[in-house]
C-alpha cells in the first residue's frame, strides 16, 4: 500500500459493505486498518492450489440425526430384454439391459464400445458434448473386460459398460482441462478416486464430457454443447456434457457434478434422470473444487434405476476428502412403495410452475400412496448464494488477482469472472452468519421433512433447489413431459441466457420437461423406489430426441 487510508476512503466502502459508520468511528479505525489489510495481503503470499481443502467441513447431520443403514445392499430388477438388431436400439437400451447382455455374452464390450465410438464420430461435432475422446483407451480397457468375462469373471453391474466422465475429474496422462481457457492444456499425473472407482467397477472410458467454464454454464474452451432436443440451444450446465451426451446414445452413463443446480439444471434441459446423492457420500478427491462445502458427484442416466446402479459403484468413504462421510448405500429396485408418504409445497406448483409439473403431481397422486401438503419455513434462503460466491472466489483466487480471468470466454454480468470479482466485496462477519443460517437452514427442511420419504416439486419454483443443495438432501431428476417451447439460449457468449415464452413469430420445439423428488439424508433408496414408479406412470423416459441419428 503506497498512501494511507482516509475517512473519504471508509466511507466509500461502506455503500459496498452496506453498513454505515459516523464520523468519530471511521477516524478511530484509520490507525489500524493498514494492519488488517497488510495480514491479507500476507496471506494471498501463500499460493493454494485448488486440491488446497478448507480447514472447517460442512456435515449435513444434524445432532439427532442417525444412519439409516448399517451396510450396502443393491438389489436390481429383474427385467431383461432381448438384444436388439439395431445398434441405436442398443446403444439408448437401459444399463440394466446392457449389462445382462455383456454379463450373458450376447454382445462382448468392445462391440458396445465400438457403437458408442461411432455415434460420438458422427454426433459430437453436432453436440460439442465430449472434450476428449479416448478411443484407443476404451477398446483396450473394453479388451480388458472381455477377457475377464470370458474367464468367468464380473466386477459387477457396471462391468464393460462405456461411460462418459465430466471434465473435471482427474484422468492420468488425459487432459482434464475443467470447461476454462487457463487450464485447457492441464494433463494430470494421476486418477481421481471417481476414476478409480469407475474402472474398479469395470466401467469403460469413452472420453471426458465437457463443461461449461469452472463449472458454470454450457459455453466451454473448445465450445458450446447443445441440448440434442434442440441444437439451437445450449444443454445447460455444468454437467452439459454429460447430459448431452447422455441424453443422445453416446454414452451408457455419465458421471456428473452438482454445486448447485449443474446436475439436475442439464437433466432438465435434455431430458435425461439425474441423481445427486447426498452430501458426502461419493468422494470428491482428484476433483475440481468449485465449493468445498456444496460440491457433489452423482450419476446421469436414462433410466431412475440406473441411477442407483450407478451410485452403488461410486459410494464410500474417502478419508482424501475431508467433506466425506462413510454411509453405507442401500437399493432394492423391486421394493414396493406401498406405505410410503409423498410431501409437495404447495406454493411451488403455483405462479412459475408448468402444466407437465402439475400432472407429475397428479400421477403421483395415482401411485397408491399418501401425498400431503407440508410446509417449509419462509428464511431468505436465496441469501445463501453468497457462500457460493465467496468459496468460488477463493477456489480461483489467483484467477482474480493475476487477471487469467480475462481469458476466459464468456465475461458476462452473470459469469464467473464477474461474479469472482464481486465477492471481493463479500463481508466475513456476513459470512460467518450464512453459516449459521445456513445451520437454520438445516433444521427447517429436517422439520419439513419429518414424517414424509420424500418431497416432490418442480425444479426451479419454490425454495427447495437452494434449501436442498445448502442441506445436503439428495434430489432425483426425472423426465416428466414435454412442452412445445422457443430456443432457451442463443449460440453466442451469451450461451445460456434464457428466453422467456415463445416470441411471436419464433419457431418452437419439443423438449423434455422433468420433475424433481427430493429424499432423506443418505436413503437415496426410498427416493429411487418412488422414482421408479413416477417413471413407469409417466411413460414418457424412453422417447428419443428427433434429430438425425
Amino acid at each position: 500500500m503506497t498512501e494511507p487510508f482516509t475517512a473519504s476512503d471508509i466511507a466509500a466502502a461502506e455503500k459496498l459493505m452496506g453498513v454505515t459508520y459516523t464520523p468519530a468511528e471511521r477516524d478511530q479505525m484509520l490507525s489500524n486498518l493498514e494492519g488488517q489489510l497488510l495480514s491479507a495481503q500476507a496471506r494471498r503470499g501463500v499460493v493454494l492450489d485448488n486440491a488446497t481443502p478448507m480447514a472447517c467441513r460442512f456435515d449435513p447431520r444434524l445432532p439427532s440425526f442417525t444412519m439409516p443403514h448399517g451396510l450396502d445392499d443393491l438389489r436390481l430388477s429383474q427385467r431383461p430384454l432381448d438384444l436388439p438388431d439395431n445398434d441405436e436400439d442398443i446403444a439408448f437400451a437401459p444399463l440394466t439391459a446392457l449389462s445382462h447382455w455383456v454379463a450373458s455374452r450376447q454382445i462382448t464390450s468392445r462391440r458396445l464400445t465400438e457403437i458408442y465410438l461411432a455415434r460420438i464420430e458422427k454426433l459430437n461435432p453436432k453436440l460439442e458434448c465430449y472434450a476428449t475422446v479416448t478411443a484407443d483407451v476404451a477398446l483396450s480397457e473394453a479388451d480388458a473386460m472381455d477377457n475377464l468375462t470370458r474367464a468367468g469373471v464380473s466386477l459387477g453391474p457396471l462391468h464393460g459398460i462405456p461411460y462418459g466422465l465430466k471434465d473435471l475429474f482427474d484422468t492420468k496422462g488425459i487432459t482434464t482441462g475443467w470447461g476454462a481457457e487457463p487450464f485447457q492444456n492441464r494433463v494430470p499425473g494421476s486418477d481421481a478416486a471417481v476414476t478409480r472407482k469407475m474402472r474398479a467397477a469395470g466401467a469403460v472410458l469413452l472420453g471426458k464430457t465437457t463443461l461449461g467454464a469452472l463449472a458454470y454454464n454450457d459455453l466451454w474452451y473448445g465450445g458450446w454443447t447443445r441440448n440434442p432436443w434442440n441444437l439451437n440451444e445450449g444443454s445447460s450446465g455444468s454437467s452439459a456434457g454429460s447430459a448431452s451426451a447422455t441424453a443422445a446414445g453416446l454414452c451408457g452413463f455419465s458421471i456428473g457434478t452438482e454445486t448447485l443446480g449443474s446436475i439436475t439444471s442439464p437433466s432438465q434441459r435434455c431430458g435425461t434422470t439425474g441423481l445427486r446423492p447426498t452430501f458426502g457420500r461419493v468422494s470428491r478427491t482428484g476433483a475440481m473444487a468449485l465449493c468445498w462445502s456444496l460440491d457433489k458427484v452423482g450419476p446421469i442416466c436414462r433410466s431412475v434405476e440406473d441411477t442407483g446402479l450407478v451410485l452403488a459403484a461410486l459410494n464410500g468413504h474417502d478419508a482424501k476428502d475431508r467433506g466425506s462421510i462413510a454411509a453405507p448405500f442401500v437399493f432394492d429396485a423391486r421394493r414396493s412403495i406401498d406405505g410410503m408418504v409423498l410431501g409437495y409445497l404447495p406454493e411451488a406448483f403455483e405462479e412459475g410452475a408448468t402444466d407437465v409439473d402439475r400432472a407429475a403431481l397428479v400421477a403421483a397422486r395415482g401411485l397408491g400412496i399418501t401425498v400431503k401438503e407440508v410446509t417449509l419455513e419462509d428464511l431468505p434462503y436465496g441469501a445463501l448464494m453468497n457462500v457460493l460466491y465467496a468459496e468460488a472466489a477463493a477456489a480461483f483466487e489467483e484467477l482474480t488477482l493475476t487477471d487469467a480471468d480475462d481469458t476466459l470466454k464468456w465475461q458476462e454480468e452473470g459469469a464467473w469472472p464477474n461474479t469472482m470479482r464481486k465477492a471481493r466485496f463479500l463481508s466475513a462477519v456476513d459470512h460467518v452468519n450464512l453459516d449459521r443460517l445456513r445451520y437454520r437452514v438445516m433444521q427447517a427442511v429436517g422439520e419439513m421433512m419429518e414424517g414424509v420419504d420424500a418431497l416432490i416439486g418442480p425444479f426451479m419454483t419454490g425454495p427447495m433447489l437452494v434449501a436442498s443443495n445448502f442441506t445436503g438432501h439428495p434430489c432425483l431428476h426425472l423426465r416428466a413431459g414435454f412442452e412445445q417451447i422457443a430456443t432457451r439460449s442463443a449460440a453466442s457468449l451469451g450461451a445460456g441466457k434464457l428466453t422467456t415464452g415463445e416470441a411471436e413469430g419464433e419457431r418452437t420445439f419439443r423438449v423434455p420437461q422433468g420433475i424433481s423428488l427430493w429424499g432423506q439424508l443418505f436413503d437415496e433408496g426410498p427416493l429411487l423406489n418412488l422414482g421408479m414408479a413416477l417413471e413407469q406412470a409417466l411413460d414418457v423416459a424412453s422417447e428419443r430426441p428427433g434429430f438425425p441419428q
